[in-house]
C-alpha cells in the first residue's frame, strides 16, 4: 500500500513538485503538469500527453527531446482538466501544432476533447488521440471501446519521433493512427493497488488466483483464473495476444514486433526478467523478431502486483521512429546531441501560468438581485459538498463493484473545490450565475475525470441561465436543468438505459420542468424532481452499465445502482434542503 504521504488530496501536486525538483535537467513546471525544459525546434509539433497520477512513468517521466514535449497531470486516477491541458499545451507549442495523445478513457476523453477545442479557439492547429490498446477490455469488433494500458508507450514514442523529423502535424497523427492500430497490451494481477489514504485496496484476489485483463485504475479483472508459475504467465500473455494481430498481419512469423513487459507497481524486477525469458523464447517460436524490448515499470497502477505484455507489430517506419533516440526522466534510448536550454522558459512558465488562473481576483457587475439570489447558491453547494463527504466512502464501495471504486474521491475533491470556489466568488460580490461557473471550473478542474467534466458542465449550465441580472425564478432555474441535462448528454454521448448519471439527470430535468410548468413554488417542484431522481437512480441497479470503466465488468454490476447516478440523487435532494432553509 500506498504509505508515505501527507494530506491524501495533495498527494498528486505534493509528487509532481517532487518529481519536478529531481529532474530539472528534462522537466521544468508549468500550471497543470510539465513541458520540456529544453528548446523545442520552431515549427516543431508539440507531442502533449497526459492522464491521472498513480502510474508513473506515465506520464510526466516520459517527457523530454525524443518523446513528449509535456504532459498534463491529474489528480489520482482522474483525468487532467481541460484548462490543464490547455495550460501545458500552450506552454509546451512551438508553432506546429499540437497533438494531444491520451488513454482511451471516458474522462480523458472529455477533457482533451475540451482542451483541443479551446486551442482552436485560440488559433492553435490540434489534433487529438486515444490509445486503445488493451484487448480485455472489448472484442475486436469494437476495439474503438478499448481503454489504454502500456501500450501508450509505443503510440506516444512513434508520434514524437515523426515530430521531431519535422514532419507537419496531419502526418504526425497519421503515424499514431497506424501504431495505435498496431499495438496490443493484455495484463494480469495478484492483488489490488491501495490510494493513498485508504485502508483497503480497490479490488481484492481470493488467495492462489489471479486477476485476468486488469485495468490500471484499480478496475477488476474480467475473470479469475489458478495463480501460474511464471511461465505460465508467460504463455496466457503471448498466446492470448497472438490469438488477435493487426488486419493486415496474416502470420505472427516473419512479423518484427517492439516488446513491452510491464509492471505494474509490486512486481519486482528479478520476477520480470524470469517472465520475460518464456515471453523471448515463445515468440521466437512463433517466428517473432523482437525490437528493442522493454522490461519494467512504464505504466503503473500504485502498488499494484501484476504485469502486462504489449506488442507494437512494426514495418519499416514504425522500427525506425521505435529505434530512434529519446532522453527523458523515465525513458531513454540511443543517443542525442547536446540540448539547447529554453531561453524562454520564465516567460514560457509565465503565459501558461496567465491561462490557467484569473489573472485577478473580480468578478462581473451583478444586481442586488441576483447577488441576493447567490446567497441561496453558496447554500447549495455547501450541501452538496456536505452529502457527498458524508457518503464518499459509500459511493467508493458502489464504484468498485465494477469500476476502479474512485467515484466517492472524485466527487468529494470536486464539490469542495466548488464551494470554496464558490465562496470567494460571493465575497467579492458576485451573483448568481458568476458563482455557479466559478464553481463548475473548480469542481472539473479538481475532480478531473468523467466526473469532473460532466459536473462542470452541469454548473456551467445552470450559471448561464441564471446570469448575473435578475432573480431566478422557477422556470429559469428549471430552464437551466433542462440545458445541463442536454449538455451532459453531448458531451458524454451516453443516453438514459446506459447505466450513468443521465439515467437520474433526464428524469429529474423532466420532472422539474413539469413540475415549474404548474406553477409550482420552486422548492416544491425542485421535491418532486428530487423524489424521481431517487427513484431513477434504485432502478439503475437493474441496468448493464453500456458505457465508462464498468463496462466491461457489466455483469459484477447487476443488482448495484451507478455510483455517479446514485451521487446525483443525494446531491438533488441535499440541494431541496438548502432551497427550504433560504425560501
Amino acid at each position: 500500500m500506498t504509505r508515505l504521504f501527507n494530506d491524501p488530496a495533495a498527494f498528486a501536486d505534493e509528487a509532481l513538485e517532487g518529481f519536478t525538483a529531481a529532474h530539472r535537467r528534462w522537466v521544468r513546471p508549468v500550471t497543470g503538469g510539465v513541458v520540456r525544459a529544453t528548446a523545442t525546434p520552431a515549427g516543431q509539433v508539440a507531442v502533449v500527453i497526459g492522464g491521472g497520477s498513480g502510474h508513473y512513468p506515465a506520464f510526466s517521466g516520459l517527457v523530454g527531446r525524443g518523446l513528449a514535449h509535456g504532459a498534463a497531470v491529474g489528480n489520482v486516477f482522474a483525468s487532467p482538466s481541460a484548462r490543464q491541458i490547455h495550460s501545458v499545451a500552450t506552454a509546451a507549442h512551438a508553432g506546429g501544432g499540437v497533438l494531444l495523445m491520451y488513454g482511451n478513457y471516458a474522462g480523458d476523453v472529455l477533457h482533451f476533447g475540451q482542451a483541443a477545442e479551446r486551442l482552436a479557439a485560440d488559433g492553435v492547429e490540434t489534433r487529438t488521440f486515444a490509445v486503445a490498446d488493451d484487448i480485455s477490455s472489448a472484442g475486436p469488433e469494437e476495439s474503438a471501446k478499448r481503454r489504454g494500458i502500456a501500450g501508450d508507450l509505443p503510440v506516444f514514442k512513434a508520434a514524437a519521433a515523426a515530430a521531431e523529423q519535422g514532419l507537419p502535424l496531419e502526418e504526425v497523427l497519421r503515424v499514431a493512427e497506424r501504431a495505435g492500430a498496431r499495438t496490443r497490451s493484455f495484463g494480469i494481477a495478484f492483488s489490488g493497488c491501495t490510494l493513498p489514504g485508504a485502508d483497503h485496496p480497490l479490488f481484492t484476489v481470493p488467495e492462489a488466483r489471479m486477476a485476468v485483463g486488469l485495468g490500471i485504475h484499480g478496475e477488476p479483472g474480467i475473470g479469475e483464473e489458478a495463480l501460474p508459475t511464471a511461465d505460465e504467465a508467460a504463455r496466457l500473455l503471448v498466446e492470448t495476444l497472438l490469438r488477435e494481430l493487426p488486419e493486415d498481419v496474416a502470420d505472427p512469423a516473419g512479423q518484427r514486433a517492439a516488446v513491452i513487459l510491464n509492471g505494474l507497481g509490486s512486481v519486482k524486477y528479478e520476477e520480470l526478467f524470469v517472465v520475460y525469458r518464456r515471453v523471448a523464447a515463445l515468440l521466437g517460436d512463433a517466428g517473432v523478431e523482437i525490437v528493442d524490448p522493454e522490461v519494467g515499470e512504464l505504466v503503473t497502477s500504485f502498488d499494484m502486483a501484476g504485469i502486462s505484455l504489449t506488442l507494437t507489430w512494426l514495418d519499416d517506419r514504425l522500427e525506425e521512429l521505435w529505434r530512434a533516440p529519446a532522453d527523458t526522466p523515465a525513458y531513454r534510448k540511443g543517443a542525442l546531441d547536446a540540448a539547447e536550454p529554453d531561453p524562454d522558459r520564465a516567460s514560457a512558465t509565465a503565459a501558461a501560468q496567465d491561462t490557467a488562473v484569473p489573472a485577478a481576483p473580480v468578478v462581473p457587475a451583478a444586481s442586488d438581485a441576483s447577488r441576493g439570489a447567490a446567497d441561496t447558491v453558496l447554500a447549495a453547494l455547501d450541501a452538496v459538498a456536505r452529502v457527498v463527504d458524508a457518503h464518499a466512502d459509500e459511493l467508493g464501495r458502489i464504484d468498485a463493484v465494477a469500476g476502479d471504486g474512485d467515484h466517492g474521491i472524485g466527487m468529494r475533491r470536486g464539490s469542495t473545490a466548488a464551494h470554496r470556489a464558490a465562496a470567494d466568488a460571493h465575497g467579492l460580490g458576485a451573483g448568481a450565475g458568476t458563482v455557479l461557473t466559478r464553481a463548475a471550473d473548480a469542481w472539473a478542474d479538481k475532480a478531473g475525470g468523467t466526473s469532473g467534466a460532466l459536473w462542470g458542465t452541469i454548473l456551467r449550465s445552470l450559471g448561464t441561465a441564471l446570469g448575473d441580472r435578475d432573480a431566478p425564478d422557477a422556470a429559469r432555474v428549471a430552464d437551466g436543468v433542462t440545458e445541463a441535462s442536454a449538455a451532459v448528454r453531448r458531451l458524454g454521448g451516453a443516453e438514459v438505459g446506459d447505466k450513468t448519471m443521465v439515467d437520474v439527470l433526464v428524469p429529474f430535468a423532466d420532472a422539474l420542468a413539469a413540475a415549474t410548468a404548474e406553477d409550482l413554488p420552486l422548492a416544491d417542484a425542485w421535491d418532486r424532481a428530487a423524489t424521481t431522481a431517487t427513484a431513477a437512480a434504485a432502478g439503475t441497479a437493474d441496468l448493464l452499465p453500456r458505457r465508462g470503466r464498468a463496462r466491461p465488468h457489466a455483469e459484477k454490476s447487476l443488482g448495484t445502482p451507478d455510483a455517479g447516478a446514485h451521487s446525483l440523487a443525494l446531491i438533488t435532494r441535499a440541494v431541496h434542503g438548502a432551497l427550504l432553509d433560504h425560501h
